[in-house]
Formats: C-alpha cells, structure tokens, sequence
C-alpha cells in the first residue's frame, strides 16, 4: 500500500478552470431550471468541486421570457419586499415583475435564493447572465450549449 497515493485534490483559485455554457429556458419550469442552473454555478457537476471556491461555470440563460410556472402560480406566488420605511413592505405577483421589468427577474431571483447567502455566493451570482430572446452576446467565449432534459 505504499505505492497508492490518496490524496484528497482541493481545488484552489489557480487551478480551476472556467467554462461558458449556454442553458435554453425555452418551456423550462422555473424551479427545475434554476436548481440545474445553480448547481452549474457552484460546480457540482465537476469531479473537483470544493465547497469554498468558486469552481463553477459561467451559465448564460436564453430565453428567458418562454420559462414556465406551473398551476397558479402566475397569479398566486407572491414575492414581499420591504422599503425599509414604517410600513413599507411591498406584495408583487411574478406576473406583475415581468409586465414592470422583466422575465430576466424571476430567473434572477430563483438563483439567488437557492445560493449561499456569503461572499462566495454574491461572488458567484455574478457569472450568472440571463437573456430574454435566443441571442446573448458572449459568442467569444465559444459557450457550449447544455440540454438539461426537464
């Protein structure tokens, strides 16, 4: 047993190596999409992961405004917000957020939630970009395109 070595491998800053990927939201239900999108982010996906570097990949969302919600969740799921002022904590329906800003949001919003509420995890919502249509400007990047079979 003195030929074997097991080493547990630590990625660190310098060794990790970041890929772009492209993940279509096209008839994706919010939920299922965000944890794969998430998992991506972190870099569950690869051999090497460590839980305290940023070893995930930079995820470009297409398509955004096609995602779907199932049931009543339109009209029904209710996103709370607070202004910080007496009385100032504010109600908003997802219906509502895309007809004010846009579909990009709800993605956004998924996202973040299901991250780590730390500095690596603001860290790594950051190589999250989200697109409405099928076009995205990141094409030097040569993304590959990812099927998540949802």
């Amino acid at each position: 047993m003195d030929t074997l070595s097991y080493k547990t491998v630590s990625a660190n800053k310098a060794t990790v190596t970041k890929e772009w990927l492209v993940v279509d939201a096209e008839s994706a239900v919010l939920g299922r999409l965000t944890s794969q999108v998430v998992k991506m982010l972190l870099g569950k996906h690869k051999p090497d992961y460590t839980p305290n570097v940023d070893c995930g990949a930079n995820v470009i969302v297409i398509n955004a405004d096609k995602i779907k919600l199932t049931g009543k969740k339109w009209t029904d799921k209710v996103y709370i917000r607070h202004t910080g002022y007496p009385g100032g904590q504010r109600f908003a329906t997802p219906r509502e957020i895309v007809e004010k800003k846009s579909s990009t949001v709800l993605i956004e919003k998924a996202v973040k939630g299901m991250l780590p509420k730390t500095r690596l995890g603001r860290a790594i919502f950051h190589n999250l970009y989200v697109y409405e249509g099928a076009e995205h400007p990141h094409q030097a990047q040569q993304p590959q395109t990812v099927s998540l079979n949802l």
